[in-house]
């Protein structure tokens, strides 16, 4: 009966380390569109920047004018381009954090405070892959060992239950 739940745990940790080995390239292929959705919005800026220069104002002075507006849809289009704004500015100071976080604290970093749109995004899109990197390799090394580990506590603790007990000898 071990033998199988040891055959069953290394199934479990190989499944484990498989699992856990894509969270840095999860991780990978979320900051590729962390700087996809900086570089698109830098773009609508910059463009928004223009505008308001040509027209003699800053980029603050023609969100105020536009949320000022008394049409709704001008003025909501200045609370979107202010939206806009403060959304780059977190994703960039975002995208600074996870450059200096190293590899491992990429993957913490992105589950404590990633980007919502940019994580729903990003699973919707997933694509696994095979962890060439250090972080790969250990964070695949890491999940067999869990799940394996754990498969072989559980079935030692079921076999502790279901061992019959010792009677105390009569005297």
């Amino acid at each position: 009966m071990f033998r199988i739940a040891r055959i069953v745990a290394f199934g479990f940790g190989l499944l484990g380390g498989v699992l856990a080995s894509q969270v840095p390239e999860f991780s990978q292929q979320y900051r590729q569109r962390l700087g996809g959705s900086i570089d698109e919005l830098t773009r609508l800026l910059q463009r928004f920047d223009a505008d308001a220069r040509s027209n003699g104002e800053s980029r603050e002075g023609a969100i105020l004018r536009l949320r000022g507006n008394a049409d709704d849809l001008v003025s909501r289009q200045g609370v979107a381009m202010q939206a806009n704004a403060e959304r780059l500015s977190r994703l960039e100071t975002h995208r600074r954090e996870m450059i200096s976080a190293g590899p491992f604290g990429r993957m913490a970093l992105m589950a404590r405070d990633g980007d919502t749109d940019v994580l729903e995004a990003t699973y919707q899109d997933f694509e696994p892959a095979v962890p060439v990197t250090e972080e790969g390799i250990v964070a695949g090394g890491l999940g067999f060992v869990t799940a394996w580990g754990c498969l072989l506590v559980l079935a030692g603790f079921i076999r502790s239950l279901r061992r019959p007990r010792a009677r105390p000898a009569r005297a």
